[in-house]
């Protein structure tokens, strides 16, 4: 079981963003997702840059897959979109059905996570498209993945979103924007003022939603560090790591050290308790709501029958 990276979701300053990457260089990670997936007009970054730390990472031994964005909204998307899937050199990411058409019959590609394969017939029409790697919906359930790996096509490789906060959705509008009372066009780049995103919280003062431009994640952290072996058992190729600001490499060293088998699960979720910018959660693994925080259950394909 291999690891990855996935692309970063947040706006940074350039040197940030720079200095992040040159430590991914020999971070403990097989798998690294480049580029911009939430939002055009975060420049800090041209695609000439993504490809020099492609290349740069590359060298350092990493696998480096460009990623796309999920919501395509002017001829400007579409002209970096066919950029990005025209690039001779690196594997590309399809997070929506252009960037598949694009890629359809010219080159291998992994299906992304928004593009929202929940059965078998879609996976198996995507790997015929040339699809050799899919990421699962966010909330997807293991006994749901269970049944479609029974019978996935043959080479096509599975990666799983096992840690990071989660994308839940997208926008033509810019939320960050409007909490400072911005027009999206004239959004002074307010994104760049969170480094984990603008956590929202209830009346309650519960934490709720965290927005994230054009994108809405949850408040709360997944991991499924515990369920590293399950997943193995099931037959996942990949689990994903998404960065934070702070303390990525010791969440990617811990990843790192269970699928190893040097740290236990245990050991390693209580090594990595203090770097989470949110309260875990694990519910859609298990098939409850999202934000649910379950321990470890015997699932029903866990019994011999009676």
């Amino acid at each position: 079981m291999k690891l990855a990276l996935g692309p970063l979701l947040y706006y940074w300053p350039r040197e940030a963003t720079l200095a992040f990457y040159t430590m991914v260089e020999t971070a403990p990670v097989d798998i690294v997702y480049l580029g911009e997936t939430v939002c055009s007009r975060r420049h800090e970054l041209r695609l000439a840059d993504w490809l020099n730390i492609a290349t740069r990472l590359r060298a350092a031994g990493k696998e480096v897959v460009l990623s796309t964005q999920v919501l395509i909204e002017s001829g400007a998307d579409v002209t970096v979109l066919h950029k990005i899937t025209r690039n001779p050199d690196f594997k590309v990411e399809a997070n929506d059905m252009g960037a598949v058409h694009c890629l359809e019959a010219r080159a291998p590609f992994v299906a992304g996570p928004h593009l929202n394969v929940y059965n078998l017939p879609t996976l198996q029409w995507l790997a015929t498209l040339g699809a050799e790697r899919w990421v699962i919906p966010l909330e997807m359930g293991r006994d749901d993945l269970a049944l479609i790996l029974q019978e996935r096509p043959v080479n096509l490789q599975t990666e799983v979103f096992a840690f990071g906060r989660m994308p839940l959705a997208f926008s033509a509008r810019c939320f960050t924007a409007r909490h400072r009372n911005l027009p999206k066009d004239d959004c002074q780049f307010s994104c760049m003022a969170y480094s984990d995103g603008l956590l929202m919280r209830t009346r309650e003062d519960q934490s709720f939603l965290v927005l994230n431009g054009t994108q809405t994640q949850s408040s709360r952290v997944y991991s499924l560090l515990a369920e590293i072996d399950d997943m193995r058992t099931l037959g996942v190729d990949v689990v994903r790591v998404s960065p934070q600001s702070t303390n990525t490499l010791e969440i990617l060293q811990a990843f790192g050290a269970v699928l190893k088998g040097t740290r236990s699960a245990a050991q390693a979720q209580e090594s990595i308790a203090a770097y989470l910018p949110g309260e875990a959660c694990n519910g859609y693994w298990y098939g409850k709501p999202g934000l649910e925080q379950l321990a470890h259950a015997p699932q029903a394909t866990d019994f011999a029958p009676a």
